[in-house]
């Protein structure tokens, strides 16, 4: 083959892809979710599949239909709220492509999240008022022997020379959750700058970590580790008493064996729908051990976990906060815990909702929860 015919040939290898890509119709970009009759529909393009199904969590899986260009659809209508949720295509979970808002998810299946908009009077709207900022800390944790992460939200107007030190707010996520989940999936940050411009709840740094580690490592972690970085960093308060700690779930129980057992750091303890008792419920079909059995054995795990706790705690709690919704998994453990509590004669404040395990109550938690601290 002489040089002209190489040169030839290796044009035409060049143009081949093009000619190819020139053939195939670009398909129109597929909006999901939108708003649309008092909901939001949901689309995705999936031509060759039988079946998508559309699970919004802790609210419904729906039946999604196909039109002509293989675009799949449904609308829900939705009360105002943020929605996890994710299509299951032929048996396949996968989080919505033409969604770029995804839920932070630690070693699980993705989801997106869907906003369904609504009246300014919801605490995770936004508004036109002045806005914190978000920080974001990577160093290398000696206690945990890994890289770790944590986020820090600053109060609007936020002022390092302020001569009273902001009070500080620690915020566990729960399981499968990252540090980033409070801020993205629950609006953390946007909820405390409405209640901070309604004077509703009092400027606070808020502090977003990484909860893997077990709880005896976490509370090391943040007493030895990250205390002292916001410390050094930041015009963070030290007195005990502008100090606060909560979460949900896996992050809640973290938050009660953290605080409770340091009154001398924390003088504000909360958990939402907390994972209490051997990290979870013991299961109601479990026929070798009889509920009596289960609850005597959850009661043991407190009294390890909490051996020094007795009514001299409430000198030193300026708020104990226990929320579960009544459709919770959690919810027996969280009455264990509660009836503990009670026993050993110490104060707490209980809040009873309705709702399961999601965000959609958690939201709510932390809006009637914030006001509340550094009183």
């Amino acid at each position: 083959m002489n040089l002209r015919n190489r040169l030839l040939l290796f044009c035409c290898m060049l143009l081949h892809p093009a000619a190819l890509m020139a053939q195939v119709p670009r398909m129109p970009p597929i909006k999901s979710p939108e708003v649309a009759d008092g909901g939001l529909t949901f689309r995705i393009r999936a031509p060759n599949a039988k079946e998508v199904i559309l699970d919004i969590e802790g609210v419904s899986k729906e039946t999604m239909t196909k039109d002509a260009q293989g675009v799949w659809s449904f609308t829900k209508k939705l009360e105002p709220d943020v929605y996890d949720y994710a299509f299951v295509v032929d048996g396949l979970r996968i989080p919505d492509p033409a969604n770029p808002v995804a839920k932070p998810c630690y070693q699980c299946n993705g989801q997106s999240l869907a906003h369904m908009p609504g009246p300014a009077s919801l605490s995770w709207e936004i508004k036109d008022v002045p806005r914190g900022i978000i920080d974001h800390h990577v160093y290398r944790s000696v206690v945990m022997g890994e890289d770790r992460d944590y986020y820090v939200y600053l109060p609007p107007n936020y002022d390092p020379k302020r001569k009273e030190p902001y009070p500080v707010f620690f915020l566990l996520h729960g399981a499968t959750g990252t540090a980033l989940s409070w801020i993205v999936n629950a609006q953390a940050n946007i909820i405390l700058d409405n209640l901070i411009a309604e004077g509703k709840a009092k400027p606070m740094i808020m502090v977003n970590t990484l909860g893997y580690g077990g709880n005896e490592k976490y509370t090391a972690e943040v007493l030895q580790e990250i205390i002292p970085q916001l410390e050094k960093t930041y015009n963070a308060a030290k007195d005990r008493t502008q100090r606060a700690i909560a979460g949900l779930s896996m992050g809640g129980g973290t938050a009660f064996y953290t605080g409770l057992n340091n009154l001398d750091h924390f003088a504000y303890v909360g958990g939402f729908s907390s994972a209490v008792g051997f990290g979870g419920p013991r299961s109601a079909g479990n026929t070798t051990t009889s509920p009596d059995e289960q609850k005597k054995a959850m009661m043991d795990s407190f009294a390890k976990a909490y051996p020094k706790l007795d009514e001299s705690a409430n000198k030193q709690l300026k708020l104990l906060w226990i929320s579960c919704g009544a459709d919770d998994f959690l919810l027996q453990n969280n009455k264990n815990f509660k009836e503990y509590l009670t026993a050993k004669k110490v104060n707490f404040k209980e809040v009873n909702t309705p709702g399961g395990h999601t965000f959609m109550v958690w939201r709510r938690n932390l809006t009637d929860l914030a006001p509340l601290l550094f009183r």
